[in-house]
């Protein structure tokens, strides 16, 4: 592995679309994150609000298994390629980039949150 640089210890992560591109959303990942992510093949995150790594999908069933993985020139960033089961964003659009600054809805939403998270609440 590339000698990865960690600020905080978390390194954040963009994700992708492996086929159309699209930028799905961005979260952090610690080390052990990393590890999982690349020894699984599926994305693991760190949650900085709930302090504890986390798996996409889990809670969702919407789940992002992992094609590629890049990192930046200066190794302190990193790209996931995926291939992305429902929807990446916890609001229910595909993806977290949904709205413009003006705060029109531009993305697509594909499930309703109240019910697919229902059971966590």
């Amino acid at each position: 592995m590339l000698d990865l640089k960690f600020v905080d210890d978390l390194i954040p992560v963009i994700v992708q679309d492996v086929r159309s591109r699209e930028v799905l959303m961005m979260a952090y990942a610690n080390k052990e994150a990393v590890v999982l992510t690349e020894k699984t093949g599926y994305a693991h995150y760190f949650s900085r609000s709930r302090k504890k790594l986390w798996k996409k999908g889990e809670e969702s069933g919407h789940f992002q298994k992992v094609i590629r993985i890049l990192a930046d020139c200066d190794e302190d960033c990193l790209i996931y390629k995926v291939e992305q089961t429902g929807a990446a964003c916890h609001t229910g659009y595909a993806s977290c980039f949904y709205r413009t600054l003006e705060g029109e809805i531009v993305g697509t939403k594909i499930f309703d949150p109240d019910t697919v998270y229902k059971k966590n609440k």
